[in-house]
């Protein structure tokens, strides 16, 4: 008796749960004819929406969703399924009516998932194909350092992550940078379930591509667990003859396979017959079925069975924490009425095509957004078993966005001891100030404990390595220093264990970025306030450009270190010297970046970092530094004109008619120059400019409240006040000089801005320095020009 309430109460599950599946087809497919048919479109520009992708992959959320997930787990929605995502929030009632109506809307819910502006149930958003991917798979190395570090939450448990991946997805690099760093780390509790609905947005995905792709998860040591055929299909092949029906299933080629769903039933018919038409035993199967249920059972993958995918998800479940991919079979726009067809990517159903699916779905007019509409049941058990489902109960008292306290910050930093007259570059400052802190003495013992560094094969070469030495790194398991062991000297300690607070990485960018959004989403993932700190050589920013924005856009909290910059790194040649890093400090958005020239200013701004690392109002950072020795100057800066973006090294005198402003490692020709142009200009000012993208953002910001009608200077404004109205600007920087060019905008000054705008080439830093010219000479002369024109 025990035994059959049991089946009767799975059997009714299973009955809720493709209500439910049916509810978010309707509710997705519903919101995007909205937002292209119903709301009015005042630019005429085609509002668009991924109507076929969202249904490929319902089946497989509502089984997670409502049946699979924990509080605690963290989840990676492919970006085309944003609007099942939201229905599924408003199923649970973390959602509402109104917003489900604005998808795609200035103010509105978000096409593609997004943590910052559709809120705390979005774990990771999404957007750029494959990286919300990798980042659900680094997101587990980052729960599997706060809780080797005790510093969980004793309150939130850990919990699984998964990413739902389109296949097409899968022809994205970054993927397979992931699955190898992935591998190196054993990194587990990761889940990938591939949508495998073998179209893209041109076309369909070739034959036998997942052979492949198959073959390297299980290289790197995953489970992979493939969802062909669901239950109807097994049943049919369970049959005489029906071994011969599956081979033709698996031989028929993927396009093919398409068409024939996009003609239904009876080209099906057609197409086996042709084939099978003599074998009795597939007669018998084929003939008493109608073209609809023919159509049904042809189609009934493994990726749109709740029975088959609720099963694979428990088993695999119950196994452990071994790295699973499913590739779960799929069709893209299935139940809707160009399913199978290879342009249904932006495909969106017409006015009357949608009539007609109303009137399947059983929605009544006027009744489209109601929760429970037309399913058949009644709505008291649909919200018990709602409520009831685990993933219902909040991970935690406040919500899926964990909160973290404050770590503080001492007042100032240590900075390295020179004796007179010693060179030091800003690279071997940074590398010094985090050794110190890294001894943990002297009210540095918390600030140390939550800095974890990363860099991708490049640690000692950007001066981590006294770092490293003194916290170690990081591994899930311990190994020791083999060089150590063996009594062979080395500078390095390079023993791993799980106390590390270093990961390595390996020559991938994307990686370190995608490693550093993780690592800085932990307060809100994990409820562990981690402090992240990745090097890397500032030129190759740009090959893991697109995961640093992606990072910011979650706006998760780290700091880049971006070292040796510029064409200063002189013998390296063109292919190791930036050129615009400054520029794109300027323009990311939720990134303050800053270049020091001296060890007082990267002190003060270091510590500024992290600070601002944590504030709300905060966002991530970025340090651009250099390995050239400048003479460090007996002064001390003004903190907050530091941090704000610039700083008067020496004052012009009130309405001076020039100054040179520099930035970074061309100090030492600014202040070389400096000196000349002062004995025929004794008034003229030095300024050393810290942060261009500060000092702009804060330029734009005053503009902003001025036409508010709450006028305030900016702190560019306040600095170049002493100079005359219409004075001149010689700006310098090792970068593009369009990072300096608008500063001309700020009082109407004449602005002659120097950098470098072309590739260098390998040499010494007199040469390079006058051949793009930012050596004295260029300086000076720009003066001149600078004085002619005023």
């Amino acid at each position: 008796m025990g035994a059959r309430r049991e089946a009767l109460d799975e059997a009714q599950r299973t009955r809720v749960l493709h209500a439910i599946e049916r509810k978010l087809l309707w509710l997705s497919s519903w919101m995007i004819h909205t937002a292209n048919h119903i709301r009015p479109n005042r630019d005429g520009l085609k509002v668009g929406g991924h109507q076929a992708s969202c249904a490929s992959i319902i089946s497989i959320m509502t089984a997670l969703y409502f049946n699979i997930l924990k509080p605690s787990d963290r989840v990676a929605v492919k970006p085309h399924a944003g609007p099942v995502f939201h229905a599924i929030n408003y199923l649970f009632g973390r959602q509402s009516r109104e917003k489900l109506a604005t998808l795609r809307a200035f103010g509105g819910i978000q096409p593609y998932p997004s943590r910052v502006k559709d809120g705390a149930e979005v774990d990771f958003s999404t957007g750029s194909v494959g990286l919300g991917v990798a980042l659900a798979t680094f997101g587990s190395l980052v729960q599997d350092y706060v809780h080797l570090h005790g510093l969980a939450r004793p309150d939130v448990p850990a919990g699984r992550h998964i990413a739902l991946v389109g296949d097409a997805e899968l022809d994205e690099g970054n993927i397979y940078e992931a699955l190898l760093e992935g591998w190196k780390h054993d990194i587990r509790n990761i889940w990938w379930i591939v949508d495998y609905n073998r179209q893209s947005l041109d076309s369909v995905v070739p034959d036998r591509l997942f052979g492949r792709i198959e073959g390297l998860f299980r290289d790197m040591g995953w489970n992979v667990v493939t969802l062909k055929y669901g239950r109807k299909l097994q049943a049919a092949f369970a049959r005489e003859d029906g071994e011969a029906l599956r081979r033709w299933i698996d031989d028929c080629p993927n396009s093919l396979y398409s068409a024939l769903t996009f003609q239904g039933g009876g080209a099906w018919r057609n197409a086996v017959l042709a084939d099978l038409g003599r074998s009795a035993g597939v007669r018998a199967i084929i003939d008493p079925l109608s073209d609809d249920e023919l159509s049904a059972l042809m189609t009934n993958l493994g990726g749109h069975d709740i029975e088959t995918l609720t099963e694979a998800f428990r088993a695999q479940d119950a196994e452990g924490d071994q790295p699973t991919c499913f590739i779960a079979y799929t069709i893209k726009g299935m139940g809707l009425p160009f399913a199978g067809h290879k342009d249904n990517h932006a495909g969106l159903m017409t006015r009357e095509q949608m009539e007609e699916f109303k009137r399947v779905m059983e929605i009544r007019d006027g009744h489209e957004w109601d929760p429970f509409e037309g399913l058949g049941i009644p709505e008291p058990e649909l919200r018990a078993f709602i409520d009831g489902v685990p993933f219902a109960t909040p991970v935690a008292p406040e919500g899926r966005a964990l909160s973290s306290p404050i770590v503080a910050v001492p007042p100032v930093l240590p900075l390295p001891k020179l004796p007179p007259g010693r060179k030091l570059a800003t690279q071997t400052a940074f590398g010094e100030i985090l050794a110190e802190i890294g001894r943990g003495q002297g009210g540095f013992a918390e600030l140390a404990s939550r800095i974890v560094t990363t860099s991708p094969d490049v640690t000692v070469s950007t001066n981590l390595g006294p770092w490293v030495n003194r916290r170690g790194i990081f591994d899930r398991h311990k190994k020791n220093d083999v060089f150590r062991d063996a009594k062979l000297a080395s500078a390095q300690r390079w023993g791993m264990s799980p106390e590390g607070q270093h990961v390595e990485l390996g020559i991938a960018e994307q990686n370190l970025f995608l490693l550093l959004g993780g690592l800085g989403l932990a307060h809100s993932l994990y409820g562990a306030r981690l402090l992240p700190i990745g090097t890397v050589y500032d030129p190759f920013v740009n090959r893991g450009l697109d995961a640093l924005i992606y990072g910011c856009y979650q706006d998760a909290r780290f700091l880049l270190v971006s070292t040796p910059s510029g064409l200063t790194l002189a013998p390296e040649g063109g292919q190791h010297q930036s050129i615009n890093t400054p520029l794109i400090g300027m323009a990311q958005d939720r990134l303050a970046s800053f270049e020091p020239a001296h060890a007082d200013e990267l002190a003060i701004l270091l510590r500024h970092c992290f600070e601002h690392m944590q504030k709300p109002d905060g966002s991530a950072a970025w340090l651009r530094l250099s390995t050239r020795g400048l003479v460090q100057p007996e002064r001390v800066p003004d903190p907050a004109a530091v941090i704000a973006g610039a700083h008067w090294a020496v004052p012009p005198a009130p309405g001076a008619r020039i100054a040179i402003a520099y930035q970074g490692p061309v100090a030492t020709e600014a202040e070389a120059a400096f000196a000349e142009l002062r004995t025929e200009e004794p008034g003229a000012g030095l300024l050393a400019i810290t942060s261009p993208d500060r000092l702009h953002a804060d330029w734009l910001a005053a503009r902003r409240a001025g036409r508010a009608g709450a006028a305030q200077l900016s702190h560019v404004e306040r600095i170049l006040a002493p100079m005359a109205l219409g004075s001149a600007l010689v700006t310098v920087l090792d970068g593009h000089p369009a990072a300096h060019a608008w500063l001309g905008a700020v009082r109407g000054q004449r602005l002659v801005p120097l950098g470098v705008d072309h590739f260098g080439q390998a040499g010494d830093i007199p040469a390079l320095y006058a051949e793009y010219g930012l050596d004295e000479s260029a300086i000076l002369d720009a003066c001149a020009e600078a004085l002619l024109a005023i």
